[in-house]
């Protein structure tokens, strides 16, 4: 699974031809999360506080890269990577 993004030890990942609704898979310090793109809102799993925050507030940032990566996803073709929190 392809990682998108990487930040403050925060790994998100998007699968290729992944089921609706559209999300992301995060994965922090071994919490493991399903996050919807559209609302930020954990589908699955959990975080802890801090790091679902930063998340969220990442998403509301990238949500239209996150949305292309989505449709390029469910091409089976190559996706972007997007900055981090951090800026990287």
């Amino acid at each position: 699974m392809p990682i998108i993004s990487y930040f403050f030890g925060i790994y998100i990942r998007m699968y290729h031809d992944d089921h609706p609704p559209m999300h992301i898979h995060v994965e922090y310090q071994g919490h493991i999360a399903l996050v919807g793109i559209q609302d930020a809102q954990i589908i699955k799993g959990s975080l802890p506080k801090k790091a679902y925050n930063l998340v969220k507030e990442w998403i509301f940032e990238h949500q239209e890269e996150l949305y292309a990566d989505w449709e390029l996803a469910q091409r089976f073709e190559p996706l972007q990577k997007i900055a981090g929190a951090d800026n990287d």
